[in-house]
């Protein structure tokens, strides 16, 4: 196994190379073919009269029709658009699946989805997820009569208990945002699929570059595509995909009559993203995998969270389940939450914002910025503390990254 030894300041740790996160390494393979249906599926210069390697852009609003309601294949853009309709194809090539639906982000997307429950539902939901998810499911849908439990389900027994009659979907992010839990997707699907509901993974952290989940028995992934799937932080965007035919369409009728549409230019933009979605998923792997093996070894560290580490309770479980893991990562410094500021303030190259996936690195305390929706008595059972740093590492050289996070952790 070849490895990259660094000295920074005395403190020693090993960078692992790509190789770690393959086949010999005790991962799943990654997929073949990958890249190839990246670059060329849904974007065949043959469908262009023009014979335009790279898809048009197409804006308007409306279409010509032949006659009253007799129109080729478009009449108006909420409905359908063919710059949202070359992604979607893209999206249904990158994850082997039948459907995709895209909405204006990833919160359009769950609102879709809830969209598809009535009044009196009940939804599981794993404890640990991004905020935005949880105050949406648990401050807007109970206005809507939805019913939701929150269980640890690195815990299979707690879904177990908490499935009633009633309990039509189980949602759940794995890994978890910001603890990087890891929940075990074939098990958790056979509760799902004794108790007649449906499973539902938000896979914004891996992609299906590195975790297939309607592969290991989901019934839909979402997406946030603002993140790693588009890559470069200049679009909001969400997703959905199935290969349940019955779910396809009601999502894609709620999409039309809801008209949570993402624009045709931001559709362009993550249909350009995915071609490299290979190469930027292998680069954030490697470098956050050096970073978290460098920041185990620092003395202001207490705990280092990231599912790549042996010393993550959950490693073999990750292994069995994903290729490999992405640039988010989270630790506890030793200090509070001054100390958390001062380290964030102190940083030249992380910058010190929300959300995750892009190129370049970020990082934020959870327990104020993107989970202060959590409630208080919650983020306290979690232990999301104000000590608790979330980093989404880039593509940065890492030596520079690291050198970044020494100096730092020095003038804490």
């Amino acid at each position: 196994m070849e490895r990259k030894k660094y000295d920074k300041k005395k403190l020693l740790y090993t960078c692992f190379t790509n190789e770690d996160m393959s086949e010999n390494s005790g991962y799943l393979p990654e997929p073949k073919g990958f890249a190839t249906k990246a670059i060329h599926s849904a974007t065949d210069p043959d469908k262009w009269d023009s014979m335009c390697v790279v898809p048009p852009i197409v804006l308007s609003t409306t279409f010509k029709q032949y006659g009253p309601a007799q129109f080729k294949q478009y009449d108006y853009g909420r409905s359908g658009n063919p710059s949202r309709d070359v992604l979607e194809g893209s999206l249904r090539a990158v994850e082997d699946a039948k459907y995709a639906v895209c909405f204006a982000s990833g919160l359009g997307a769950l609102t879709t989805l809830i969209g598809c429950f009535s009044t009196g539902d009940h939804i599981v939901l794993g404890d640990d997820m991004y905020g935005g998810n949880f105050r949406l499911l648990d401050k807007v849908g109970k206005n809507f009569g939805i019913q939701v439990t929150a269980v640890d389900a690195s815990n299979i027994d707690n879904v177990k208990r908490a499935m009633r009659p009633s309990t039509k979907l189980i949602f759940i992010e794995t890994p978890t945002n910001p603890l990087l839990k890891i929940f075990d997707l074939r098990a958790i699907a056979e509760v799902a699929k004794n108790n007649h509901a449906l499973l539902c993974v938000d896979n914004t952290f891996l992609t299906p570059y590195f975790q297939r989940p309607l592969e290991l028995g989901a019934d839909l992934t979402t997406y946030s595509l603002t993140k790693y799937m588009n890559g470069h932080s200049d679009v909001i965007m969400g997703a959905i995909i199935t290969n349940n035919k019955e779910l396809h369409d009601k999502l894609r009728f709620l999409q039309n009559a809801m008209g949570i549409i993402p624009g045709p230019f931001d559709c362009a933009l993550v249909t350009r993203s995915l071609k490299t979605l290979a190469l930027r998923m292998k680069k954030h792997n490697s470098n956050a995998l050096a970073i978290a093996q460098f920041l185990q070894t620092h003395p202001r560290i207490l705990k280092v969270l990231h599912p790549g580490l042996e010393s993550h309770p959950q490693h073999a479980l990750m292994k069995q389940q994903t290729s490999g893991h992405s640039g988010i990562m989270s630790m506890y410094i030793d200090g509070e939450r001054k100390e958390a500021e001062n380290f964030l303030k102190a940083l030249k190259i992380f910058t010190l914002a929300e959300s995750l996936g892009g190129y370049e690195s970020l990082a934020e305390i959870p327990s104020i910025m993107t989970h202060s929706s959590i409630p208080a008595e919650t983020r306290r059972e979690l232990n999301i503390t104000d000590n608790l740093i979330r980093l989404s590492v880039g593509l940065e050289d890492p030596e520079d990254l690291i050198s970044d996070l020494q100096n730092a952790l020095d003038v804490m």
